[in-house]
């Protein structure tokens, strides 16, 4: 019986790399540089090879290992399919069949959001949960969606992409998406600084705020947890977009829990309160018993639900 398998988040800097056994249990985890130039071509022949030496390394045998699963930035379809990996220089091919032919194991891809997603069900914020709904608030939003137990990928992965959701009319500034009034440009770590940005400018309000140079979302949570009353609105103006947004999801998919994380999550539990009572009085009754959690695997979620998918 086989005894290992694999988890490969792919990131724009780095490729996160990770060897499990078939329990769960993360025994070892490494990183290689991401070579996006010449559209990426090097990526997974680096991936394969990294993995081919660590089974060495490890004198681990091709028939040890149940498969290889692997997360990347961009749509990638249930039948892992990318459609155009911008921060690689992917086009659109099989991923699975590409990185299968390199190993000769059997390989599953998904979306690293969805990835994620996966990882923090099963060994994370979600643990326990086969419904769940992951809010990734970092330099954008990123979302995934788990519905009994398996990724919600779409027709063309492009499913959970909650951060592209418009929730804002009139918006002059132009989404990294293209778009207009996306919630990333308001419940991300640069849109919460949009907002508080925007709140200083209304009137002369004593704050914190006003003497940081360098306003972050953290700069804004901390303010927040000294009672800074201004701070706070700004708390309040995030926690309704996202909340009422999550409600509207939540009419959709009717998750058993929220599992928020990035970087932005680092405020705490605080960060929840926000959401989760913005959340209430716009979701339907179904949905209302929703749990809202922290994710706890940080960076090592992509490699964990990577992991997840083979063993599935």
């Amino acid at each position: 019986m086989a005894k290992y398998c694999f988890g490969v988040d792919v990131g724009g800097t780095t490729v996160k790399l990770g060897c499990f056994d078939t329990e769960g249990t993360l025994l070892e985890k490494w990183e290689i540089h991401t070579r996006t130039e010449n559209s990426g071509e090097a990526i997974l022949p680096d991936v394969a090879d990294s993995i081919l030496d660590k089974m060495k390394e490890r004198e681990i045998a091709r028939e040890d290992v149940v498969g290889v699963g692997i997360g990347a930035p961009g749509p990638i379809d249930g039948e892992g399919t990318v459609y155009n990996a911008v921060n690689l220089g992917w086009g659109t091919f099989s991923i699975k069949n590409r990185l299968q032919s390199l190993l000769n194991i059997p390989v599953e891809a998904g979306n690293d959001a969805n990835v994620a997603a996966l990882g923090e069900m099963w060994k994370g914020g979600g643990q326990g949960h086969k419904n769940l709904v992951a809010v990734t608030l970092g330099t954008g939003v990123g979302g995934g969606i788990i519905a009994d137990g398996k990724i919600l990928s779409g027709t063309t992965g492009a499913a959970g992409e909650i951060g592209h959701i418009h929730v804002m009319d009139g918006e002059s500034e132009r989404c990294n998406c293209g778009n207009y009034g996306c919630l990333e440009q308001y419940t991300s770590a640069t849109g919460i600084v949009r907002l508080a940005k925007r709140r200083l400018e209304e009137d002369d309000k004593p704050s914190a705020l006003r003497n940081n140079p360098n306003i972050s979302a953290k700069a804004v949570f901390d303010a927040v947890k000294e009672g800074d009353e201004l701070a706070i609105e700004v708390a309040e103006r995030f926690g309704e977009i996202l909340g009422k947004e999550l409600a509207n999801i939540a009419g959709v998919v009717n998750p058993e829990i929220f599992v928020i994380g990035g970087g932005v999550s680092k405020a705490g539990p605080i960060l929840l309160d926000f959401i989760q009572k913005n959340y209430i009085p716009y979701v339907f009754a179904g949905s209302r018993g929703a749990l809202f959690a922290l994710a706890t695997l940080g960076n090592d979620a992509g490699i964990y639900g990577a992991a997840k998918m083979v063993l599935d």
